[in-house]
């Protein structure tokens, strides 16, 4: 038996976007009342970082779904309502971070944000700090009946479902094969940018300087999100494929790591300082090898579901 499996991981981490969308949001009232860049910037950053690992925490959800339903003590109503609450929550968090990233790309080429940028912001994670609590308050129901204390609280409260993700994806003819096409040109466009600047960063392209391909980066995110919202429609659809699949654990990781390094090419100061001729220090060569390898590990995983899987 496994020292740690994905219920256990799911146990160690579940508690991470709430929490960390909370003190994003403490970061982000206190960088409103002293004005300060420094913390804003911090604030946007946490939430990015909240989005990315709220992907592991949903999916270990998934595999310990699987794990106790059934099992006496177990509230199925809590676990559908608990699941439904978080896929909503889940959807406003991954907003939350795609806009903090915008913003920090914005301060990073314009040194300011739009006008309706912060409080966009500030409503969205007011929005998913609610959610969240709603969705950990069901969760904790699921085998403790006896913190229940009225009937109606394991009642779904999202409208947005797993039965209608589901129905929408399978029972629509054409919904898998679109969101597989979407999700490759995601792909394709995320990989051709990242290739690009990282590799700038490993000496090639030197009469380029690092602001100009900086621009791009946009169109990566951008990529990034088309996998995201089509890979999580298969997943909520068909989760048995991918919860005993190590492939698709493999790929999570690798896109844990990849994602780590968009934002690493967002905000750090000393890669924007490399002009035109200029070389790249040895840490940041290194760390974009490592992007290039986990990005390759992306779809090497993702290609190898059927194969090594037996996912499909």
């Amino acid at each position: 038996m496994p020292f740690v499996n994905t219920p256990h991981l799911h146990l160690l981490m579940n508690h991470v976007p709430t929490v960390g969308t909370v003190i994003g949001l403490g970061l982000l009232l206190l960088a409103f009342m002293r004005r300060s860049d420094h913390l804003m910037r911090a604030s946007l950053e946490l939430f990015f970082l909240v989005a990315l690992t709220s992907l592991p925490v949903y999916l270990t959800g998934l595999a310990a779904q699987e794990a106790i339903s059934g099992l006496p003590d177990v509230s199925e109503a809590a676990i559908t309502a608990h699941h439904d609450g978080v896929l909503l929550a889940f959807a406003f968090v991954e907003v939350t971070g795609a806009l903090a990233w915008l913003a920090l790309w914005q301060y990073r080429r314009l040194a300011r944000l739009a006008g309706w940028m912060s409080p966009a912001i500030l409503l969205l994670a007011l929005v998913t700090v609610t959610l969240m609590a709603g969705a950990a308050s069901v969760g904790g129901e699921i085998s403790h009946p006896e913190i229940v204390t009225d009937e109606t609280a394991v009642r779904p409260a999202a409208w947005i479902t797993v039965e209608v993700v589901q129905d929408f994806v399978i029972n629509k003819p054409w919904t898998w094969p679109a969101a597989e096409a979407v999700h490759f040109i995601g792909l394709s466009l995320l990989f051709g940018v990242l290739i690009v600047v990282n590799f700038r960063i490993l000496g090639g392209l030197r009469a380029v300087s690092y602001a100009s391909l900086h621009r791009l980066l946009p169109w990566a995110m951008l990529g990034f999100g088309l996998n995201l919202v089509t890979g999580m429609l298969f997943v909520v659809a068909s989760p048995e494929q991918y919860m005993k699949s190590d492939p698709f654990y493999w790929k999570v990781a690798c896109l844990m790591v990849a994602g780590a390094d968009l934002l690493y090419l967002t905000v750090v100061e000393r890669l924007w300082a490399l002009q035109a001729g200029h070389a790249a220090v040895l840490l940041d060569k290194a760390i974009a090898v490592l992007a290039l390898a986990a990005w390759v590990g992306v779809l090497y995983s993702g290609r190898m579901l059927p194969f090594l899987g037996n996912a499909f």
